[in-house]
């Protein structure tokens, strides 16, 4: 890149590290989501044991900082023996962060379904499989909903941390755009500008969700 002023192929190259940040939030959201619905599932489980490491694992997780993770996906795994590219560093360590969250969210979401549903769906004879995905699972789902996609604006932001592994997203971009121009005003201030039009509308979807599910859940209730 050359010149020493903003320009459009600066901005293309931070709209380029916008479009990876958005991939990595989803890598992150989906595997995050597949491995923490099995967590919530083992939260509320009948064994003992399963609900003991899983909520260790909620616990470690949760409490370790995400920087931490992505320096233990690239360099750790590295040691081990493992050639973690970038991308597959930062979206393991995603992955694992989303994963305890997203699985206490849903085991919440899960726990707040009536007691009485539970029982109903037992008096109809149901298998415990059945039981969960036909009658559990779609109330929970209502419930979680909010909370999910407001979690997923904390998963676009924290991308932000893939840039110490030497992933270019969009804070890499922009580092690499200010080591160039010497604006960080200007850069940084265009970067906030892309991070905040790709979570805003997904803090207005979450708060919209939250009220036309909690309308809803008042016209159940009511009748």
């Amino acid at each position: 890149m050359d010149g020493n002023t903003f320009s459009l192929t600066y901005l293309a190259y931070m709209l380029h590290g916008a479009a990876w940040t958005v991939g990595l939030s989803a890598l992150g959201f989906a595997g995050g989501g597949v491995l923490g619905f099995g967590i919530a599932l083992t939260r509320i489980s009948r064994h003992r044991p399963l609900r003991w490491v899983s909520n260790i694992y909620v616990q470690l997780i949760q409490g370790t900082p995400l920087l931490i993770l992505m320096f233990l996906s690239y360099f750790g795994l590295g040691l081990l023996g493992f050639d973690m590219p970038p991308l597959a560093a930062a979206g393991f360590a995603m992955t694992i962060y989303a994963s305890a969250y997203l699985g206490e969210i849903w085991r919440a979401a899960l726990q707040a379904v009536p007691r009485a549903q539970w029982e109903a769906a037992e008096c109809l004879a149901l298998s415990s499989s059945q039981r969960l995905f036909r009658v559990i699972v779609p109330q929970a789902l209502r419930i979680a909903t909010p909370s999910t996609v407001g979690f997923l604006v904390q998963i676009v932001k924290n991308t932000s941390l893939a840039s110490v592994v030497g992933f270019v997203e969009l804070v890499r971009a922009g580092q690499v755009i200010n080591n160039t121009l010497y604006e960080p005003f200007l850069v940084f201030g265009v970067m906030a500008l892309i991070y905040f039009a790709l979570c805003y509308p997904l803090s207005r979807w979450s708060r919209s969700l939250e009220r036309k599910l909690q309308i809803g859940r008042r016209v159940c209730v009511q009748a």
